[in-house]
C-alpha cells in the first residue's frame, strides 16, 4: 500500500482539523503541516508513529539485527512448524 503525503498549511489544517485527524485515522495518510512554506510538523496515524518510535529503540534494532543475521545462516524455521510447536504448549497452558 503507497503511503499519501498532504503537504497543508497549518493555517487550513487548524480549520479542517477534524476533516484531516479523521483521514490520518482512517485511511492512513500522512500531513506535513507547514507555516510560511517551511514544514514545521507531521500528522499521522498512532499506529504508525508508535511503529516508528519502537523502531528507534536501540534494543529493538539489535534484536532485529541479530534475528536477520540468523535467518541469513538458516537459523530460521518454517512457520508451519513453529505452530506445530506452539499448539501443545497453548493447549496445556489452558489445561
Amino acid at each position: 500500500m503507497k503511503s499519501i503525503v498532504h503537504r497543508i498549511p497549518l493555517t487550513r489544517a487548524r480549520i479542517n482539523l477534524g476533516q484531516v485527524v479523521r483521514r490520518a485515522h482512517v485511511n492512513r495518510e500522512f500531513f506535513i503541516l507547514e507555516k510560511d512554506g517551511i514544514p514545521v510538523v507531521g500528522l499521522m496515524h498512532v499506529d504508525d508513529l508508535e511503529d516508528y518510535l519502537e523502531l528507534r529503540d536501540p534494543s529493538l534494532r539489535r534484536q532485529i539485527g541479530k534475528s536477520n543475521a540468523e535467518y541469513h545462516r538458516g537459523k530460521a524455521r518454517k512457520g508451519t512448524e513453529f505452530l506445530a510447536d506452539l499448539r501443545p504448549a497453548t493447549a496445556k497452558a489452558r489445561k
